[in-house]
């Protein structure tokens, strides 16, 4: 069998159906296993925060600020349970507290406070007084939520509150803590909020890390200089950069782009921005011969979804696609041969 990059553009543009299936095949996806990353918070410690918390407020049968602001600051974690009783990300709690209490709380703020916490999860928070009125504002503003039944939401509409355990306020929450929840209900809302869809949004970077690791230690190991890009730097020549320049950003000759989706809709997203990496390749040239040579190193099986985008992606490199499977063989089949000093 011979891939996409083992042969002329004129071969692959004859037999691009059958390169298509090749790729196909080779995809492989570790979408069943994601890295914990930093933060990352344990059942057992999440468990605890919900005992204290509990605790704090009898039963969650009062909601007393005061009360839950000194459980949060002896135990941080116990902010984050909460929100996840809400069922709202940082950024969301910030937004509706800023609207309800006149308290202002960037986005910026819940964000560095919720990592902050999840670090160190029962290390007592130290306030400024800024910080300390914008959390009794995020506390207050979970008690007004919490403390009434959900308003119906309009025909066509569901209220984000319209779950088994703040339906009814406090009520709710009162019945799961005491009785637990139907397994039904536990997998609709599972439906509704994808499972571990908050972590893997948290830890898409070290997911894309691991493909961007693995062609660092394959250029490195031929000796080949390279420019690795930070993410969304500004890169002159381009508008999107690319995530690696081989020299580098003042006369690149190869550049690589790597990415790993399990989304197909993402996927086309990524085929597209590599396409524009190639019409630039050929921005400005006569002979439409690129400037620069564009390979794609790609994983997860979004990629494996739709051949039409496939077929894009392959003529927009010239075959030179690569996936986990194939990265061995990345610097002997394409321009980063020319560059090879090891």
């Amino acid at each position: 069998m011979r891939y996409p990059f083992e042969v002329s553009y004129t071969e692959l543009q004859a037999e691009l159906d059958s390169f298509v299936s090749i790729i196909f095949s080779s995809l492989e996806s570790e979408f069943l296993v994601l890295p914990k990353g930093p933060g990352f918070v344990e059942y057992p410690n999440f468990e605890k925060a919900y005992q204290i918390l509990k605790k704090a407020t009898n039963g969650f049968t009062s909601f007393n600020t005061s009360a839950i602001l000194k459980a949060v600051k002896q135990a941080p974690l116990c902010l984050i349970v909460l929100r996840t009783i809400l069922g709202f990300t940082p950024p969301e709690w910030a937004y509706v507290a800023t609207q309800r209490t006149g308290v202002e709380i960037t986005q910026g703020f819940a964000r560095a406070l919720d990592r902050r916490i999840r670090f160190s999860p029962f290390s007592a928070l130290r306030l400024t007084q800024l910080t300390e009125k914008r959390l009794i504002a995020l506390i207050e503003t979970a008690g007004q939520l919490l403390t009434l039944p959900v308003v119906e939401a309009g025909i066509g509409e569901i209220h984000r509150l319209d779950k088994a355990d703040t339906k009814e306020g406090l009520t709710s929450v009162q019945s799961l803590a005491q009785l637990g929840v139907p397994y039904a209900m536990l997998l609709y809302e599972r439906l509704l909020g994808r499972p571990f869809a908050g972590h893997r949004d948290s830890v898409s970077e070290l997911i894309g890390d691991s493909l961007e690791s693995a062609i660092e230690d394959i250029l490195t190991g031929a000796g080949i200089s390279f420019r690795k890009t930070k993410r969304a730097e500004k890169i002159p020549g381009f508008d999107q950069a690319p995530d690696f320049i081989i020299p580098d950003e003042f006369s690149p000759q190869v550049v690589i782009e790597a990415k790993i989706t399990e989304d197909d809709g993402t996927a086309r997203d990524k085929v597209t921005r590599i396409q524009h990496l190639a019409s630039l390749s050929t921005q400005g040239r006569h002979d439409e011969s690129p400037r620069f040579e564009v390979i794609a190193c790609i994983a997860g099986r979004g990629f494996g979804v739709r051949r039409e985008d496939m077929k894009k992606l392959l003529l927009a490199t010239r075959g030179k696609v690569f996936t986990v499977k194939t990265l061995d063989k990345l610097v002997e089949c394409s321009r980063l041969k020319e560059f090879r000093t090891k």
